[in-house]
């Protein structure tokens, strides 16, 4: 939920204290795939940085470049 919002402090938190950012599920797949779609390049650059997998597949976008392009999204698709 906090990648989907754009809720990088939360999201920085939960990363500090353990949380898997591989885990997947929910609506968008992953968090990388949630902050992907909805256009949180800081988040998409966070997680990268914790070493998420940029490759996992999964979610209704199959991966987070999908998911950057789907939205829209063209300095995330540069990104990833």
């Amino acid at each position: 939920a906090a990648a989907a919002r754009g809720a990088k402090e939360i999201a920085e938190l939960l990363i500090e204290k353990g949380a898997e950012i591989n885990q997947q599920g929910g609506f968008y797949g992953s968090a990388l795939q949630a902050a992907a779609m909805e256009g949180h390049e800081n988040i998409v650059r966070l997680l990268l940085e914790n070493e998420t997998d940029g490759n996992l597949p999964g979610g209704p976008y199959g991966s987070a470049l999908q998911a950057a392009s789907m939205g829209g999204h063209e300095n995330i698709v540069r990104l990833l």
